[in-house]
């Protein structure tokens, strides 16, 4: 039975929640504790969390070989317009983390937006993200830091 759009989207969110968790025991462990927002109306008005870092789960980035760097997203791909999103959106994010479940990257979000430009964007399969592709081999030189987990 296939998928509809929106049963999708809930199960790639709830995906994205999960690792969000996963990500904020990390940081916690590492010294940085952060407080998840969860309602649209705090999420809008001040960011992902209190500390401004901005979270993203990349299932597939070692098959790729590269970080897909959001910039643009719709909630539905039938929506004509996108949004800013990612590092583009206009909130607290300074800090943006994005990995698997073995390896975080963390960057700052200045950085990306400077090397955003370097880059061809491209929308993902689902039509419903904009964003760029940055190898592994650049994102291990311009981190500010990376954690493996064991």
């Amino acid at each position: 039975m296939e998928m509809n759009y929106k049963e999708y989207y809930n199960k790639q969110k709830e995906i994205g929640l999960e690792y969000q968790d996963f990500v904020g025991e990390i940081l916690c462990q590492n010294g940085i504790v952060i407080m998840n927002y969860v309602s649209k109306k705090y999420q809008f008005s001040s960011g992902e969390n209190k500390m401004g870092v901005e979270i993203k789960h990349d299932k597939m980035f070692r098959d790729t070989g590269n970080l897909y760097i959001e910039l643009e997203e719709k909630s539905n791909p039938d929506n004509k317009n996108y949004i800013k999103s990612g590092i583009k959106r206009n909130d607290n994010t300074w800090l943006y983390v994005i990995g698997d479940y073995k390896t975080i990257y963390i960057f700052p979000k200045n950085l990306l937006l400077k090397l955003s430009e370097e880059y061809e964007p491209i929308e993902n399969n689902t039509k419903t993200s904009i964003g760029f592709l940055l190898p592994i081999k650049e994102a291990e030189k311009h981190n500010a830091k990376v954690i493996k987990i064991p």
